[in-house]
């Protein structure tokens, strides 16, 4: 008997040891997210590529260190921030830690009191250092700056005030100012206006010639353009703040393109055409430091010209020239060969996004990369070889490969999940970042034939530091619908995942929560690590709420019929699809049909809103943050892009805007919003509330005063994060509606 008793007490024991294992996994609150850096994982960062093509220059507690690409060993320390003393002064400057090296790796910009502008552009003031006279200098004395920039020689540098363009002579510390008609909300030089930067995606609108001779810049005429006013809620009479911001069919700035001289201080304009409403999104010095290249793109941005600019007398002719039957993305994948002779542009013409290979007269000499997959990044040229990224294998993956001007491609890293490479100045080394759904970022140095050197960071001490998580697992299926079709009705398989709970029990029934971007090119499944929203949606398994999503039509990396087939109807495809989703999920044994909701931001959250109205049916919550509302309110070179003008396809703009179908909302919507979102504008949200009180529907509200796009940082009075607010206010909401009371 005393044998047994003491088995007993051995088993309890263990038993018990067993238990407070399993109780060791934690499970995930909010301020693991936005307080603490409980997802944070270990990067590389700061890894600049030197001129000679085996050294990386990385800032480390103050030194700027050069290393050795192959041995990982410092080769010298060019300098110590703690020099960077003013003459005269005896401490040193307080300056940010992002630099700006010159061509010759001889001086450097730096910066400080930088305040942010719109989306990329901001003023700060800057500050040359010589690292070989350890001399510190403020870059200008007479205001602040923005996009200082060093001549290629390194002997000047260009920069922009006060929508104007000025030249400073490091020599004989002059400054020059060569543009005068700058004004704030009429004429910009140098820049781009808002819906430039925020769609075209550049912030720096000069540029250097190749021999320091000139700069070719833009000039941006707003005159024309509408202004959007935002009070900011501060002060006791709130501040208007005013810009402007075209809508689907307004007036755009009038662009033109000019080049000033430094030898002869002429400033020549460059012939674009007796057309202004047109778009110049990008432009580029060739090979030939007098010939400037333009991109010239017609309002409905299916017809792409590049234009061959004589920077002495600003005549121009064509010397490419492209159509799509629906609208061409604008991107930085054109790279014009030393020879001078020929030049590289990646294009959907067949159909897929490939690599093709031009004459400088525009004569097609070979289609490099072809196939029904597409090209989603190019990275440079050596000489040899392009170096690129492709969603080859699968579209929800990405590999790294080279081609060269033959056509003969090899494979450079292939490794599951998502790649993306930071070569050095020569294309002889890269670090390869890759990731899967179940493995953190790893940072390997490989050289371009493939063959690893060393591992740089694996993130083995954050994976292991998740698996005392309560986490659920996210896994990979596709659907199959007779509603998913192409616009030939060829029938087609999706992409989805899905994030169960971790202690998931198949004969149970759970909510679902669709998460949803879905607007054009986009994906939100990837075999990649944390993408998107997971964390939180980890939050929501521990809850017992399964999130799901789905790679839409209209979608990236699978074509230009499938990106391109939601042409003048955003959001009609696409909803449709997210209440296909919503009938496979209600279909499942271990789904509660009657808790369906649905989640996004931005596009999301005009999907969201989309689904909570034409999918009611099927869909009872919904929550949409910075949604888009109606595109008549959004901006033109987006909006149009995908929809042309309201004045040419009113109904594409009526027949997808949910605020003409609240009628149908049945279960439960929160909307929140930012009222200084300079984006989507907070107009968005206050047309959708007349429409949902006109109609009697009750529904949920959160307005974040002054908060743009992003909804983040804090209000001084008491220092609360403003993201950790809202997502409190989206969980308690999801948690009331979705889980069983």
């Amino acid at each position: 008997m005393k044998r047994v008793k003491y088995l007993l007490i051995i088993v309890f024991l263990m038993s018990g040891i067993f238990n407070v294992m399993a109780q060791e996994k934690k499970n995930l609150e909010l301020s693991d997210l936005y307080e603490r850096p409980t997802f944070s994982i270990k990067g590389v960062r700061g890894m600049n590529p030197m001129s000679d093509g085996s050294t990386y220059a990385t800032l480390e507690k103050g030194e700027l260190n050069i290393y050795n690409y192959k041995t990982g060993k410092k080769v010298k320390t060019l300098f110590n921030m703690r020099e960077l003393i003013l003459p005269g002064d005896t401490v040193p400057v307080p300056l940010y830690s992002t630099y700006f090296l010159s061509e010759d790796e001889s001086k450097v910009l730096f910066m400080n009191n930088m305040n942010m502008i719109y989306r990329h552009s901001y003023t700060a003031n800057f500050y040359v250092y010589d690292i070989n006279n350890k001399v510190l200098s403020p870059l200008s004395q007479n205001g602040d700056q923005r996009l200082a920039t060093f001549s290629p020689d390194a002997t000047k540098v260009a920069f922009m005030r006060d929508n104007n363009l000025f030249i400073k002579d490091l020599s004989n510390n002059e400054e020059l100012q060569f543009t005068h008609d700058g004004e704030w909300n009429r004429i910009i030089n140098g820049a781009p206006d808002w819906v430039y930067e925020e769609e075209f995606g550049f912030a720096q609108g000069f540029f250097w010639s190749p021999d320091s001779k000139k700069i070719a810049f833009y000039r941006f005429d707003e005159s024309n353009v509408k202004e959007y006013e935002m009070q900011m809620f501060d002060d006791l009479y709130p501040e208007d703040y005013t810009f402007k911001y075209p809508k689907a069919g307004e007036d755009n700035s009038i662009v033109e393109v000019f080049v000033y001289d430094l030898e002869t201080g002429e400033t020549i304009k460059m012939d674009t055409g007796d057309e202004t409403d047109i778009y110049l999104p990008r432009m580029k010095w060739t090979q030939d430091p007098n010939v400037l290249a333009i991109q010239r793109l017609n309002r409905h941005q299916n017809h792409l010209e590049i234009l061959a600019a004589n920077a002495t007398t600003g005549e121009t002719t064509v010397f490419y020239d492209e159509t799509n039957p629906y609208y061409i993305d604008i991107t930085d994948n054109w790279t014009f060969l030393e020879d001078g002779n020929r030049f590289l542009m990646t294009s959907e013409k067949d159909g897929f996004n490939h690599i093709y290979l031009y004459l400088m007269d525009g004569t097609l000499v070979k289609q490099l990369t072809d196939g029904d997959w597409e090209v989603t990044n190019v990275y440079g040229f050596d000489g040899k070889e392009v170096y690129f990224q492709a969603a080859k294998n699968s579209s929800i993956e990405r590999q790294i490969y080279a081609v060269n001007l033959k056509g003969q491609m090899r494979e450079i890293i292939n490794k599951v999940g998502t790649n993306n490479a930071r070569f050095s100045k020569n294309f002889k080394y890269l670090i390869n970042i890759n990731s899967s759904v179940d493995q953190p970022h790893q940072y390997v140095l490989f050289d371009n034939k493939g063959k690893q050197i060393r591992v740089l960071e694996d993130n083995k001490e954050f994976a292991e530091s998740m698996k005392q998580y309560n986490l659920g697992t996210k896994t990979f299926f596709k659907i199959s619908d007779p509603a998913f079709t192409l616009p030939d009705g060829t029938p087609i398989e999706m992409e989805a995942w899905q994030i169960l709970p971790p202690d998931f029990d198949p004969n149970k029934k759970y909510p679902v929560l669709i998460y949803v971007y879905g607007g054009p090119g986009h994906q939100t499944v990837n075999n990649a690590w944390n993408s998107d929203d997971y964390d939180w949606m980890q939050l929501l398994a521990q809850r017992g709420i399964i999130s799901v999503s789905i790679n839409n039509r209209g979608g990236g990396a699978r074509g230009q019929e499938f990106k391109k087939m939601t042409y003048q109807q955003l959001g009609k495809y696409e909803t449709e699809d997210m209440i296909t989703l919503a009938k496979y999920m209600a279909s499942q044994p271990y789904v509660n049909p009657e808790k369906i909701g649905i989640y996004g931001w931005s596009y999301g959250g005009f999907m969201a809103t989309s689904g909570i109205t034409k999918g009611a049916d099927y869909i009872s919550t919904a929550v949409a943050v910075a949604p888009v509302t109606n595109w008549r309110y959004y901006d033109n070179i987006y909006t149009e892009r995908f929809m042309r003008t309201p004045q040419e396809n009113p109904s594409g703009y009526d027949d997808n805007s949910p605020i003409n179908f609240v009628n149908m909302i049945k279960g439960n919507y929160l909307l929140c919003h930012g009222s200084g979102d300079d984006n989507v504008h907070f107009q968005n949200a206050m047309e959708l509330i007349k429409a949902l009180i006109s109609e009697g529907k009750q529904f949920d509200l959160m307005v974040y005063p002054n908060k743009n796009h992003g909804i983040y940082g804090t209000y001084e009075r008491d220092g609360g994060d403003v993201r950790m607010h809202l997502f409190e206010k989206i969980n308690d909401f999801l948690f009331e509606n979705l889980l069983e009371n």
